[in-house]
């Protein structure tokens, strides 16, 4: 299945410039276990003063798959483009859990969840939750993805995690990310490494399906994972655009 998004050029072989970005309105409000929001989008055209033809473009959708639970955290080392640090993986060991999200700037599958994963970070970062997202997309396919663009989202949602640049896209491929939003959480016992607990999706919401943003899924898995509870292994896949490999 794919999601397509209708905008108008001047011919066929015309690319489609990126619009503005729009910051949805919503309403957040955290009960028990987990967060509730409301998010709306509008569509976007992009017209030209010349006679117009109509270009359907689709975004693949993909799900996360492919990685077993137990799974160790890869090592990685890479750049944060809002402060120019490299964060490596040893950065998070003092934690008891570690979230892992592959996102991007583009994809409409994470512009649906932007502002509720910011205060589901912002919520469990608190209690002792590491966090950190990562950008692997080509910036020859999609240079909206480039860090330049990375460090003004960061700025501009008040990221409370990095957000880390995977120019080789090496680290992708070490974790085995597939999809924009992909969500691995990760659980430490002492001093073993890190362990994958959940590989799943956020909840049930995708854009233009009508069911509310909730993060239940997901914070139902770190409710489990920071109270040393089992993590259920009943878990849906993450659905979202398809990570955009070097041509």
């Amino acid at each position: 299945m794919a999601v397509a998004t209708t905008v108008t050029v001047s011919s066929l072989c015309a690319s489609p410039l990126l619009s503005p970005r729009t910051v949805p309105n919503f309403v957040y409000q955290f009960a028990p276990k987990f967060s509730s929001f409301k998010v709306g989008f509008e569509s976007l055209q992009l017209r030209t003063a010349l006679p117009a033809t109509k270009l359907v473009v689709r975004a693949a959708r993909t799900e996360s798959k492919g990685v077993s639970l137990g799974f160790r955290a890869p090592n990685f080392e890479i750049p944060e483009p809002l402060t120019g640090k490299v964060w490596k993986l040893e950065d998070f060991e003092s934690h008891p859990a570690l979230l892992v999200m592959f996102i991007c700037n583009h994809c409409p599958f994470v512009k649906h969840l932007k502002k509720s994963i910011v205060k589901l970070a912002n919520f469990y970062m608190k209690k002792g939750l590491a966090v950190v997202a990562i950008s692997s997309n080509s910036v020859a396919t999609h240079p909206q993805d480039g860090p330049q663009f990375m460090a003004e989202d960061a700025k501009l949602f008040k990221y409370p995690f990095p957000y880390l640049y995977d120019e080789s896209q090496d680290v992708a491929r070490d974790f085995g990310a597939v999809c924009t939003p992909e969500f691995f959480l990760f659980k430490k016992d002492g001093r073993r490494p890190f362990e994958l607990v959940y590989h799943g999706q956020f909840d049930d919401s995708r854009p233009s399906n009508n069911v509310s943003v909730t993060g239940r899924d997901l914070s139902l898995a770190i409710d489990c994972a920071l109270s040393c509870q089992p993590v259920p292994s009943n878990q849906k896949p993450s659905v979202g655009c398809s990570i955009k490999w070097q041509p």
